[in-house]
């Protein structure tokens, strides 16, 4: 690194300053002064300036940004510019093979400071404070805080001191990274911990959350940290029950449910039926860590879905032969769950999932409607959309819906012979030209019974599996977006989207096809949706 020294003749030339008796700062403003002013320089200090007068000797190099302080051995202080600023070190010089463009930015990133560079640094997590109660099913608080962590989300421990009789501090601070808040009174926290917790979250989260949590809830009372904290805190509280299916049942225990409920500010997620660590059955068993890591999840998105009713299909149909054999393909419905569970996540105000047989679990906050085959999923579909498909502002149509039935179902099975079987098959009704020309206002061409047809607007979203090249694909998609009257169609390989955790798709609209590449299902329905909002913005 080169370092350069401008001589004290130099200094006077071009600034007003003056050095101080007993150092060598720098100070601005004063009118310049004589070199017989300054008395006290001794001979290492004079030396160092005087070194270039009039080309005599040759500097000694010194490193820039650092001072030396005369007088005393390895007194080192920061350097100060005329201006009283602290000198930075000089950059370092762009790499020669560089042209003059390049070697501009380069010298620009270097300089930059974060001030400058605000988009250069990572967004900002969600903060959810995690608070653990004394509950036998206080260990399931750990696996809710891994979920969080995978979303993305920071995870902010708290228990009560009921909470380490069954999970240990230790297990949620390894998991969490951060440091368990247990009292409310911390020696070693500067300021008040409820008020400085709470005004970082993003969310409360009580994990779970017993009678005796829930009725100080109810009374407002903050006689121990979390309860201090959800009074406190301006976010969205979340808590998820758990205790003996007698006390839920306990009218005083009805009495707090009703008085959370009318105050609004404490949400409830389960409890759910189901066997208790007493090996009873009954409600009051917490709801599982995915739904309320889910739960969590769906306040912390964006709510850019608010007031729409979105109607997704998902999975496979089975169209049956007999009691044992039917016809399917390899749908595995995750592409429809997921959308399903975006969009209750994006604050849909009704999230209606028509399902194929699959056994995925249902999303958080969304309606299912399990059926078998395509007619079955037909009636659900219209049933779901409404006569005038007024009730629905948004289609998304994922489901692999059977293109054949057979002609005849037996109601016994068929027996095995030595002679050929042929079955007679017949056309399935295509779901979605049918919604497409309903709401064009047109009659569809249909099999098996027309559904009604008055116009009206839900947006159409549709699904083209293909098995041929990417130009292709997209080709067929772009056909199927004409002849079905839809808004989009999520054009893909079968090879890249059946019973993956992922999936490489195309957007087709009439505007033209972006390409997604290599995206998570859940990634890919949020993409699915950004369109949708905007199409329902329109």
């Amino acid at each position: 690194m080169r370092f350069s020294r401008m001589s004290k003749r130099d200094l006077q030339k071009r600034h007003s300053f003056r050095l101080d008796a007993q150092s060598s700062h720098i100070f601005a403003d004063p009118p310049p002064l004589s070199p017989c002013v300054i008395p006290h320089l001794d001979a290492h200090t004079e030396n160092r300036y005087s070194a270039r007068r009039g080309g005599r000797g040759k500097a000694r190099p010194r490193r820039r940004g650092i001072e030396r302080h005369p007088g005393e051995a390895g007194g080192l202080c920061p350097a100060k510019s005329a201006l009283g600023r602290p000198l930075r070190p000089r950059r370092k010089a762009p790499p020669p093979c560089l042209d003059a463009g390049a070697r501009r930015r380069y010298r620009r990133r270097r300089t930059m400071t974060q001030e400058e560079k605000p988009h250069a640094e990572k967004p900002a997590r969600p903060t959810v404070v995690l608070a653990v109660s004394g509950s036998i099913a206080a260990y399931k608080a750990a696996e809710v805080a891994r979920l969080l962590l995978g979303a993305g989300c920071r995870v902010v421990p708290v228990m009560t001191r009921a909470a380490q009789e069954f999970l240990g501090p230790t297990t949620l601070s390894g998991l969490t990274g951060e440091k368990v808040h247990v009292e409310m009174f911390d020696p070693g926290f500067p300021g008040e911990l409820h008020v400085e917790l709470a005004r970082r979250a993003s969310l409360v989260l009580f994990v779970p959350a017993t009678a005796d949590l829930l009725a100080r809830l109810a009374e407002a009372r903050a006689d121990d940290l979390p309860t201090a904290l959800a009074l406190c805190a301006a976010c969205p509280v979340l808590a998820a029950p758990a205790m003996h299916p007698r006390m839920w049942s306990h009218p005083a225990v009805q009495r707090n449910l009703a008085r959370l409920a009318e105050d609004g500010r404490v949400t409830l997620v389960g409890p759910v039926h189901g066997a208790v660590a007493s090996g009873e059955q009954g409600v009051g068993r917490m709801a599982d860590p995915a739904e309320i890591a889910s739960a969590a999840m769906a306040r912390l998105a964006p709510q850019d879905l608010a007031g729409l009713h979105v109607v997704v299909t998902a999975g496979p149909t089975v169209e049956d032969i007999d009691p044992v054999r039917f016809l399917g393909n390899r749908s595995s419905g995750k592409m429809g769950f997921a959308v399903a569970e975006r969009a209750a996540r994006r604050g849909a105000a009704e999230v209606t999932l028509v399902a194929g047989p699959v056994s995925l679990p249902t999303p958080h906050g969304v309606r299912r409607v399990d059926v078998r085959g395509a007619l079955s999923m037909r009636a659900a579909m219209w049933e779901a959309l409404g006569q005038d498909l007024g009730r629905a502002d948004a289609l998304v149509m994922c489901a692999a819906v059977a293109d054949y039935r057979p002609a005849e179902t037996h109601a016994q099975k068929r027996k095995r012979t030595a002679e050929r079987l042929a079955l007679e098959l017949v056309p399935n009704p295509d779901l979605l030209a049918e919604v497409g020309a309903a709401r064009s206002g047109q009659k569809p061409v249909t099999m098996g019974g027309d559904p009604p047809n008055p116009p009206a607007r839900p947006v159409l979203i549709g699904f083209a599996v293909e098995t041929d090249t990417d130009e292709k694909v997209v080709a067929y998609a772009r056909g199927k977006l004409e002849a079905k009257r839809v808004d989009l169609v999520v054009a893909n390989h079968a090879s890249d989207a059946f019973g993956r955790d992922d999936n490489r798709a195309f957007l087709v609209d009439p505007d033209g096809a972006e390409s997604l590449g290599v995206l998570s299902k859940p990634a890919l329905a949020d993409r699915i949706l950004d369109r949708m909002a905007r199409l329902c913005r329109r």
